[in-house]
């Protein structure tokens, strides 16, 4: 029986992710420049993260909450330079409306400016064991940052956990793209860069996350939450929930007997524990998904996967 050709060059590209070096276009991500003497202060009051901490040349994973302590975006902070402050922020596309209204309207009185830069850069990212090989530059920790040249474009070099992100001037994207390729690259669908993010365990804001969940329960704390840094708004609730140590739900895997629907119920028993977030077929654990459920749906629980009889066990993160 012949494969479904759409699976086959799935398969292919999510091999050349694991095993070589894909190319994936992530331009679409929303784009923010943070300037001014009162940048680091502005930014350390308004996101989870400690910004002040950061030397020129790094970088975080930071959330904006509410102030219930509900997510209202996730983004990368990058620090370019010390003396003024210059600060690089990048975000889901659906969020990016929401950071910018959000930071506009906090930093009346402050000397900060927000610029939106969106369509000014192009993000590329390479992923993959031999993204070095073909970016040529040293390898980076997720967060660095440095400014290089790469096959002949200047570029910001971001390290990732996955390899680096290539930020360049938008007219330089396609002479960049094409000495990527020229490289060794080769230029991947983003559903096999999501299945090596489900497979990692790292939910995405507007498919596993969003304004109903809080950092605990989508599993970003460790990453993105300082707990030693000075007030930032929604700080109170994260910090109780934290010390108290039991979110009532948590983000889990889920390996499913079928592919089914982001947004399918789930059921432990006759009670329904959360909804199915970001899912796909990965070539080496079959059909998965993330979901934020009740924490009474364990690892190791068999639940019930909409209504047509498909179940799914629960698994922690990042699948094995």
């Amino acid at each position: 029986m012949t494969s479904d050709p759409v699976t086959v060059e799935l398969d292919a590209q999510y091999r050349q992710l694991r095993e070589e070096c894909g190319l994936l276009d992530r331009s679409e991500r929303g784009k923010l420049r943070v300037t001014g003497p009162d940048a680091a202060d502005f930014l350390q009051g308004q996101v989870t993260n400690d910004v002040e901490a950061l030397a020129p040349g790094q970088g975080c994973y930071a959330a904006l909450l509410d102030r219930k302590g509900h997510i209202q975006a996730d983004m990368r902070i990058l620090r370019r330079s010390a003396p003024d402050g210059d600060f690089w922020i990048d975000t889901e596309p659906a969020a990016s409306g929401v950071v910018r209204h959000h930071l506009q309207t906090y930093k009346i009185g402050r000397d900060v400016e927000v610029e939106d830069v969106g369509a000014e850069h192009a993000i590329l990212a390479l992923i993959g064991p031999a993204t070095g090989a073909v970016a040529g530059t040293p390898p980076l920790t997720a967060d660095q940052n440095e400014t290089a040249a790469v096959t002949g474009v200047e570029c910001l070099v971001v390290g990732t956990e996955d390899g680096v992100d290539l930020i360049a001037a938008s007219g330089d994207s396609a002479r960049l793209r094409d000495g990527l390729i020229e490289a060794g690259a080769a230029a991947v669908d983003p559903a096999a860069a999501e299945i090596l993010r489900i497979e990692a365990g790292r939910p995405r804001f507007g498919a596993d996350m969003g304004p109903e969940s809080m950092p605990a329960e989508a599993g970003i704390v460790d990453a993105a939450v300082s707990f030693t840094k000075g007030c930032y708004i929604g700080q109170e609730p994260v910090a109780r929930l934290h010390h108290r140590g039991r979110p009532n739900r948590h983000l889990r895997g889920l390996l499913l007997g079928a592919p089914v629907e982001p947004g399918t119920a789930l059921r432990l028993g006759e009670k329904e524990v959360g909804r199915v977030g970001s899912a796909c077929v990965s070539p080496a654990h079959g059909p998965i998904a993330l979901a934020i459920v009740r924490r009474e749906a364990e690892p190791g629980a068999k639940l019930a996967v909409g209504e047509d009889g498909v179940t799914a066990r629960v698994a922690d993160l990042p699948f094995g």
